[in-house]
Parts: structure tokens; C-alpha cells; sequence
């Protein structure tokens, strides 16, 4: 079992940045993918970024691309998501996930958190 606890959200004005963090439980954390998933209200959840096991290889939405920056801390068993340039329409509830592989499906990842909110103020 793997427990995944996010933090770092908050209200922000447009242009602004944030940093998200995602901490998790398990020993073998090194053995997951994580993905950045939002949600915003009245909307499916999307996909944001994931990374490899090793952070050697990360994926991008297009809406985000340029502004996130994805990137984890094996020996800290932590998992970031940077934005910059926020934007009113980023407004959301962000989760992190794990699973086997660094994928933009939601099907793909076996172990949520429950959410961290951030609002990006016009």
C-alpha cells in the first residue's frame, strides 16, 4: 500500500508560481511512476505531468507545457510539481499519483492523494 500525501497549494494572482509537493509512504517508492493530475469543478480529471521511476523522462500536458516543471526526490520519497506563469483556468484540485508507468491515464496509476486546491485569482 502506498499512501500519498500532497501540499503546497493556495491561492495565487495570475503570473504567479507555486510549488507542489508530494510526499509518500512506501519504501519502494523508487519502483513507481508519479503523475500530476487536477480537477476542476464540474470537470473529468486531466492530466498534468508524469515522470519516470528514475525522473529521466517526463511528459507534459500541452496546456502546461513550458510553464511545470515535474521532477522527485527518490531519497526523499517525494515528487514536486513547479508551476509558473499561473493562469485563472489552472484553478483546480491537484493529486498526485503512483503507478508502473508514466502515463496521461488516469487508468494507469494504482495510488491517489487526496488533493491539494489551487486557485489562480485574475
Amino acid at each position: 500500500q502506498v499512501q500519498l500525501v500532497e501540499s503546497g497549494g493556495g491561492l495565487v494572482q495570475a503570473g504567479g508560481s507555486l510549488r507542489l509537493s508530494c510526499a509518500a509512504s512506501t519504501r519502494t517508492f523508487s519502483n513507481y511512476a508519479m503523475g500530476w493530475f487536477r480537477q476542476a469543478p464540474g470537470k473529468e480529471r486531466e492530466f498534468v505531468a508524469a515522470v519516470s521511476w528514475s525522473g529521466f523522462e517526463t511528459y507534459y500536458a500541452d496546456s502546461v507545457k513550458g510553464r511545470f516543471t515535474i521532477s522527485r526526490n527518490n531519497a526523499n520519497k517525494t515528487v514536486y510539481l513547479e508551476m509558473n506563469s499561473l493562469k485563472p483556468e489552472d484553478t483546480a484540485v491537484y493529486y498526485c499519483a503512483a503507478g508502473p508507468r508514466p502515463r496521461a491515464e488516469t487508468t494507469e496509476y494504482d495510488y491517489w492523494g487526496q488533493g491539494t486546491q489551487v486557485t489562480v485569482s485574475s
